[in-house]
């Protein structure tokens, strides 16, 4: 092929793109929007879905985002195609505030003192010192606080996609229906057409 990728994008990344394109944050959420409001599913199930991404996203679980957003999506029959586009939630504008706000929370509800790093540096320091490391002074109280943040975020993001989908299934409803109603119309008027038109060739027969 000429426009061929000289490598080949691995499945993970190809899923990741086909949530959250390569584009600009704004083009990516009109594109994100469009996509589940396309998706084939019952109301709730595609707002369950999102819901359970946006759950996911709170959650210090780096890596297994999807495969969590899946398991609640099948827990509370949402479709798991918008649990996938749920999970864009958390990405690299909204992880920083994700993290500290979780964080922060979790040391509250644990009585933890805040002194030390904070949510913002746990990407780097993930990277740098793994999982086992960071247990106590990071993810342990970022699971407990992102709890409740995570319900809250799918709560709104439930109600949003589902009010969003009934007003997006209301337009279209009545775009079909004026479209059927102009090609009635439209039939209706050629039919009147044909038949003057073959009255006026039966007058002339007569006369």
């Amino acid at each position: 092929m000429l426009f061929k990728r000289r490598q080949q994008e691995d499945r993970l990344t190809r899923l990741r793109v086909s949530v959250l394109p390569r584009r600009n944050y704004a083009r990516s959420t009109r594109y994100f929007a469009k996509r589940v409001l396309r998706i084939r599913a019952t109301p709730h199930a595609i707002a369950a879905g999102v819901a359970a991404g946006a759950f996911a996203s709170f959650t210090p679980l780096m890596g297994f985002h999807f495969i969590l957003s899946f398991l609640i999506a099948f827990l509370v029959r949402g479709s798991m195609i918008a649990a996938a586009f749920g999970t864009a939630v958390g990405n690299p504008l909204t992880f920083p505030m994700i993290w500290a706000s979780t964080l922060g929370l979790g040391r509250w509800m644990l009585g933890i003192d805040a002194n030390g790093a904070d949510g913002k540096e746990f990407g780097a320091a993930f990277a740098a010192e793994g999982f086992a490391a960071l247990w106590q002074p990071f993810i342990k109280p970022m699971l407990v606080g992102g709890i409740p943040l995570g319900l809250v975020a799918g709560l709104v993001f439930y109600l949003l996609t589902r009010f969003g989908l009934t007003a997006f299934q209301t337009r279209r409803a009545a775009r079909k229906a004026q479209k059927a109603i102009a090609r009635q119309e439209a039939l209706a008027a050629a039919q009147s057409q044909c038949e003057a038109a073959n009255a006026r060739a039966g007058e002339q027969v007569h006369s």
